[in-house]
């Protein structure tokens, strides 16, 4: 751990705002992004060249909604539990008939089912079930989560149902399908769904080099993986681990999220992309990648007693909050978060997805929630 330790030693970025202003912040642009779909669905994101925003993203509105839940109660804002019932309920009307969710946004021409999304919105469907006890949202999940496990092949991978707007084949970020699954496992009280969620994380660690990189791991580019992807894979891996009590899963997680910690520029921020040595392969941040990776670093000074863990997570945070605009006249900006800093970086170029808000405003809750 002494590598992260060392990041203690190093100068911080002087943030734009504080932390609670800055979750606030990123909950209103969230919000306007739900209410700008006029269907309960949240946008999947603000392009500012075009200046206009897209159509409800079914994927992430999913996992936005645990998100909201856990606002609601931090901030005793009652309207964001309200608006995550919402989403659920959106979720639960557009469930495709055999269990799973559609590919891409609402406005996407071709409607086909995939494993990366169903799993992301079992995530809400979980959640909100435990808030309200609606029997609705419970056969959804239920349906959900038997059609992930009817799709996955023997070894543990699911090659079937890729996005067709991703690369295609058996990809080792699903490790964050195979999180849904053992979350669903615990609330659902169902145990197949945890060992299938095993079954995934081991068949993506025999994709793991020896020096914790994994191939297979994102979007478009495997040879140089997202950030946004790798903390997928990581997260997956180690809480899977955590609910599994697979100690082993949550070392190889930490063997993945201390190399990432090595890449940590001296602003906080981690380089957008990483080759199989990782080094930096992009000049560009995934801000994204950031906040996913400062939530990692938080779990893992959890999960192993290590609160050197933090000092990286607090960087990365620094500089989201560095380059926040908590105070632009545009009010499709601000609060929101880029996918790329410079803007002009390669991922989601000169936009705001409503992914780069939601984990940003996980990332701050579990810095203030830590003291």
């Amino acid at each position: 751990m002494n590598v992260v330790a060392r990041l203690l030693s190093r100068p911080w970025t002087r943030p734009a705002v504080d932390a609670q202003d800055g979750l606030q912040a990123a909950a209103e642009w969230l919000a306007r992004a739900q209410d700008v779909t006029g269907c309960g669905g949240v946008s999947a994101y603000y392009d500012a060249t075009k200046r206009q925003w897209a159509g409800a993203y079914p994927e992430t509105t999913g996992y936005i909604i645990p998100t909201f839940l856990r606002y609601a109660e931090f901030s005793g804002q009652r309207e964001y539990r309200e608006r995550a019932i919402r989403m659920a309920e959106w979720e639960t009307a557009i469930q495709l008939p055999e269990g799973g969710v559609r590919a891409g946004t609402m406005d996407a021409t071709q409607i086909v089912p995939t494993i990366f999304n169903t799993g992301q919105v079992l995530f809400g469907w979980l959640s909100a079930w435990q808030q309200t006890q609606d029997a609705r949202l419970h056969a959804a999940a239920m349906r959900a989560a038997d059609w992930l496990v009817a799709a996955q092949d023997p070894d543990g991978a699911w090659r079937r149902y890729a996005s067709p707007f991703a690369s295609q084949g058996a990809n080792t970020y699903n490790t964050r399908v195979a999180f849904a699954l053992a979350k669903a496992s615990q609330v659902l009280q169902e145990p197949r769904y945890l060992d299938a969620a095993v079954r995934n994380v081991q068949w993506a660690l025999t994709q793991m080099q020896p020096n914790g990189w994994l191939q297979n791991n994102d979007l478009e580019d495997n040879e140089r993986p997202l950030t946004h992807t790798i903390a997928y894979a990581t997260r997956g891996i180690l809480e899977v681990g955590s609910i599994a009590a697979d100690g082993a899963l949550i070392e190889a997680a930490a063997r993945v999220a201390q190399a990432v910690a090595r890449t940590q520029r001296r602003d906080g921020a981690v380089p957008g992309r990483l080759d199989s040595t990782w080094q930096a392969a992009s000049r560009w941040t995934c801000v994204t990648g950031n906040a996913q990776m400062a939530i990692i670093w938080y779990r893992l000074a959890t999960e192993t007693g290590e609160h050197a863990w933090r000092a990286a997570a607090e960087r990365a945070i620094r500089f989201n909050l560095s380059i926040q605009k908590v105070t632009a006249s545009d009010e499709a900006v601000r609060g929101g978060m880029p996918g790329s800093y410079p803007r002009s970086g390669d991922y989601m170029k000169n936009r705001y997805p409503n992914w780069a808000a939601k984990f940003f405003m996980d990332a701050l809750m579990s810095q203030l929630e830590a003291g």
